[in-house]
């Protein structure tokens, strides 16, 4: 049960961090005169739970414009597609075995895509693209993205990103258990505590 909740605090830190106020603010560049005055909230502050420094009404309406151009929820709901196949092995391989473990598996997933929705994450991303784009070059992209090759980079972009984490992965393994095996080879007496503690306790 520790292993588990390890690896799903893990899994879900990078969320909460981002869904707590962690994500990068977009920070006005001019100094305040006057006394502060309530400003509206946008739908991406909300999101973020930020509520000041504001982002320009139209630079958002820019940025969300360019989401539609891009196809950008189509594209979000590909990459958490690819992420859960990716989750539901390493779920799998850490639980204790048993039948159980791919109903598990499978019932963990729905209720976790369930809870991050696409929506969630667009919001989220508006107040990083602000941060980096200006409106200016927010419209070049939508101009980009609206060419042959600006179309054929949306289009295989998702599963470029899915095979990339899928061959991150398997590399992440390779290296971990050569890295592993030089260390034990290296420390005998690391290697020995392991293989005892690994061992069946005697009756």
């Amino acid at each position: 049960m520790k292993t588990l909740t390890a690896l799903l605090l893990c899994w879900i830190a990078p969320f909460a961090a981002v869904a707590g106020g962690t994500a990068p603010r977009v920070q006005d560049p001019k100094p305040v005169q006057a006394a502060p005055t309530q400003t509206a909230v946008t739908p991406a502050q909300a999101a973020s739970g930020n509520s000041a420094p504001s982002i320009d009404p139209a630079k958002e309406t820019a940025i969300r414009k360019m989401f539609e151009v891009m196809g950008m929820t189509k594209m979000m709901q590909q990459v958490l597609a690819g992420m859960s196949s990716n989750m539901k092995p390493m779920l799998m391989s850490s639980l204790p075995a048993g039948e159980y473990r791919e109903k598990l598996a499978d019932l963990f997933l729905q209720k976790f895509q369930s809870k991050l929705r696409v929506e969630q994450l667009m919001d989220l991303a508006i107040p990083i693209y602000a941060k980096y784009f200006s409106k200016e070059e927010l419209e070049g992209l939508m101009r980009f993205y609206q060419t042959p090759l600006g179309q054929k980079t949306l289009s295989v972009l998702p599963q470029a990103m899915v095979e990339m984490q899928t061959e991150s992965m398997k590399l992440g393994e390779k290296i971990g258990r050569e890295a592993m095996v030089e260390v034990l080879d290296e420390h005998p007496d690391l290697k020995k505590a392991l293989e005892e503690s690994a061992a069946p306790p005697k009756n």
